[in-house]
């Protein structure tokens, strides 16, 4: 007899009873074992919840008639939402989780999402929420989360929301079912997601060295030739879309998974951090690699513009800079010298910390496609200003490399892939 998948449903029942009844329902049809966690604070329901708040409230070392009595919403969620992780977590820990799905307005997708971006990437997460349709970033972060829009309320079953609640259950018990079967697969198929049999988690493939790379669609010429080659040399390749949240993403996996080498290729976050563009990815993008001594090849891809909104809000944010109109909702906003040799002393103060190997190549005839012949910031006074600003800067021992090619050349993705090699070469000594 097969097994079910394990689903970890969190809705709330001393609002939400008669729609929980409802999701249990269409996941049990779906062949999924559920385990509902009940954040309820307002009261408690005897429902057959696996956890409930009770053991919620214990687990963040409190009772829920302590945390009823803080009569304050946030201050009391805030405490569920310790407790609710402690439980999900050891729940996890002793049936093996295959998916987690949440129905929630805007407090339970506050709580859903944070037990959420507490689990590994890979297992699968679903959250039905009234949130869906804008804001989303503060509830997915930087984890593999799919949300969908419950378009009416969650407050009774009607035509619509019978319809958002079924198909959210069947994602994640589809989801759950392929999670489960890809954990003992001989599918070729499925030969490189990994998860470990006991808590199904999403683990990297030991035998192929792990190479993490940062991109746009900018440098994406550059990006795809690197990925190629160094697949067909065995290595297993993650590239990361650096628009705010996909380098913290990249930094994320790095810290959590044995990355071999970073190439950092776009650094176009840590230029918006420092010049206010849109994309900031925050003060820490990049200390990842560079704390946990991973192998490092930075190269300064798309910092020769800013990200802005429509042209408008460009003109308004930046004015008296050169533009060019991406689309309609992007503007990319020339940088100029001063942004440039910015770029230069804040690179070199994070690698001066730097734990292990390290190496800046600078490609002198630009630095994005907007920076090329055929873009239309193209400067070729600019990227000399960056190479002598960083190499004056840059701490002893890590090496500045200048190529006169452009950053979407094949001679410069060939360099990187020479040095990938290289650091795995000395790594291997």
């Amino acid at each position: 007899m097969s097994v079910k998948p394990k689903v970890l449903l969190m809705m709330t029942l001393d609002t939400k009873e008669q729609e929980t009844r409802f999701v249990t329902t269409c996941l049990e049809e779906s062949g999924i074992e559920v385990y509902l966690l009940d954040a309820s604070i307002r009261r408690t329901v005897d429902g057959g919840a696996a956890i409930t708040p009770d053991q919620i409230a214990a687990a963040a070392g409190k009772t829920i008639s302590e945390i009823r009595a803080l009569n304050h919403e946030g201050k009391c969620q805030a405490v569920m939402i310790e407790g609710a992780i402690k439980c999900a977590h050891e729940l996890h820990e002793r049936v093996g989780l295959s998916g987690i799905l949440g129905v929630g307005g805007s407090m339970g997708t506050t709580l859903g999402t944070a037990i959420m971006r507490s689990f590994p990437f890979g297992l699968p997460k679903v959250m039905v929420s009234t949130m869906a349709s804008g804001m989303t970033k503060g509830f997915v972060g930087t984890k593999d989360i799919v949300m969908v829009n419950s378009v009416c309320d969650i407050s009774g079953l009607n035509t619509i929301t019978r319809s958002v609640f079924r198909n959210g259950s069947l994602a994640v018990a589809g989801m759950a079912h392929g999670y489960k079967s890809a954990a003992t697969s001989h599918n070729p198929l499925l030969a490189t997601l990994h998860i470990d049999n006991k808590f199904n988690e999403l683990l990297v493939d030991a035998e192929k060295p792990l190479v993490a790379i940062s991109t746009l669609g900018t440098t994406d010429k550059c990006t795809v030739r690197v990925r190629k080659v160094l697949e067909e040399k065995g290595f297993e390749v993650m590239v990361f879309h650096t628009l705010g949240t996909g380098g913290l993403i990249m930094d994320e996996i790095i810290r959590e998974q044995p990355v071999a080498v970073v190439v950092d290729l776009s650094l176009v976050e840590i230029n918006d951090f420092l010049h206010q563009g849109l994309c900031s990815a925050g003060p820490d993008r990049c200390k990842a690699a560079l704390e946990k001594g991973v192998p490092t090849i930075f190269a300064p891809g798309n910092i020769d513009f800013l990200v802005a909104g429509p042209i408008a809000d460009a003109h308004a944010r930046f004015p008296g800079k050169r533009y060019h109109i991406h689309n309609a909702a992007l503007t990319a906003v020339r940088s100029e010298a001063e942004e440039f040799k910015h770029m230069a002393e804040h690179m070199t103060g994070l690698i001066a910390d730097a734990k292990g190997p390290v190496t800046f190549f600078v490609p002198m005839l630009g630095f994005s496609a907007h920076d090329s012949e055929q873009g239309h910031l193209h400067d070729l006074t600019l990227p000399p200003v960056f190479a002598e600003h960083l190499k004056k800067l840059m701490p002893a021992g890590v090496p500045v490399k200048e190529f006169q090619c452009h950053i979407n050349d094949d001679q410069f993705a060939d360099a990187i892939v020479e040095q990938v090699l290289a650091f795995r070469q000395q790594a291997s000594a």
